[in-house]
């Protein structure tokens, strides 16, 4: 394998299967210009997923908690793939899972909807909202500095439901895929494609240490919903992190036709995400529009080279299809709840479009009589 994400001009590659380039961080790429996420994709085929399977149960039975009523945790965003998770759980496994949340920084109404059409169907939920004004002011910073306002949010996406699972003494908690398997990225070691721990949570997920964000406004104790547990503490419960995905073949639009069809789940009130061509992933926080956005404006790549890149690996739409929607989408800007978001990083329009504009990468995007360009093209 062979990492080319060197960026400026010629120097980026565009995955010859998919259309994921060498500006996305940590990818790797083989002699034939094919990304390691397509490789990984290539990989499931070769799987005996039924031994997984059955490693899964096992591995259940193992540590089903002495006392308590959970089984174990699913850090639960009300979406597709988290919502699909925990059905499986329920009435593939018999399992009762506690569904946990680290809330959407700026709510949507579909968001709302999807969580409390789970909820009906029978699960407990613990949601966890962090103080306001800490979370806000850390997403406005965050923003300026590195042009991202869930910097945050994902640390606590990450060790709220560690957390939870210490006090409750809950063994178990089931995330979703392994991004940097399943996406392009850096894998740690082997186990690392089955578990999370600290060092992927500080590696791969956050890439920060939260105690480094005290500041005139966030005090170390603001930031208690964003700091890992002790160690000891996981070590006693017996804590494991595990990928669902890598005990079940992983398929995002499956997830979806799973919830579909199993609850009342509704799709983007637009028709369509801003920056894609779906209308079913990330629905829950009306800011991920700008995240991805900004995955555009930092690396090149916007969201439909994102969603279209998985959905050529899993199958269901071919290399040109994708491309077409590339054409299409993978450069609109986020209009959709935009008002809400300028309100909430107290920006207005001016600031908002200076502050993309000083993050944009000079390798990557170069000034022209046409405004602004990228120096290459998803091909």
């Amino acid at each position: 394998m062979t990492n080319l994400n060197a960026i400026g001009g010629s120097d980026i590659h565009v995955c010859s299967r998919c259309l994921m380039p060498s500006s996305r961080p940590r990818i790797v790429f083989d002699e034939s210009g094919v990304c390691n996420a397509c490789l990984n994709a290539d990989q499931k085929d070769l799987i005996d997923w039924e031994a997984r399977r059955v490693e899964f149960e096992q591995l259940v039975e193992e540590n089903r908690p002495a006392k308590g009523h959970y089984d174990c945790i699913v850090p639960w965003s009300g979406g597709k793939d988290s919502s699909a998770i925990a059905w499986r759980l329920k009435h593939d496994y018999g399992l009762n899972p506690l569904l946990v949340t680290f809330s959407p920084m700026i709510p949507t109404d579909v968001g709302v909807h999807n969580r409390e059409a789970l909820l009906q169907a029978g699960f407990d939920h613990l949601m966890v909202r962090p103080n306001q004004r800490v979370a806000r002011h850390l997403a406005q910073r965050f923003f300026r500095e590195r042009g991202n306002p869930k910097i945050a949010w994902d640390a606590g996406i990450n060790t709220t439901p560690m957390q939870i699972a210490v006090q409750f003494k809950i063994p178990l908690i089931f995330y979703a895929e392994h991004g940097e398997s399943e996406y392009g990225g850096r894998v740690l070691s082997e186990e690392h494609r089955k578990m999370r721990d600290m060092a992927e949570f500080l590696e791969n997920q956050v890439g920060d240490d939260p105690m480094n964000w005290v500041d005139e406004v966030a005090e170390e104790r603001d930031l208690a919903p964003m700091l890992y547990p002790d160690l000891d503490d996981v070590a006693r419960v017996g804590v494991k992190a595990l990928y669902f995905g890598y005990f079940h073949r992983w398929d995002v639009y499956e997830n979806y036709k799973l919830i579909k069809d199993a609850i009342d789940f509704r799709t983007a009130e637009t028709g369509r995400t801003d920056g894609t061509f779906t209308d079913y992933d990330s629905l829950d926080d009306k800011i991920d529009n700008l995240y991805y956005y900004m995955q555009f404006i930092k690396f090149g790549f916007g969201r439909t080279v994102r969603d279209g890149s998985r959905m050529i690996q899993l199958g269901h739409i071919s290399r040109e299809q994708g491309l077409e929607y590339v054409r299409q989408y993978d450069d609109e800007f986020p209009h959709t709840n935009i008002d809400d978001v300028l309100d909430y990083l107290d920006l207005d329009r001016t600031g908002l479009d200076e502050l993309i504009d000083m993050h944009r990468n000079s390798e990557i995007w170069e000034l022209t009589g046409n405004g602004w360009q990228t120096r290459f093209d998803i091909t």
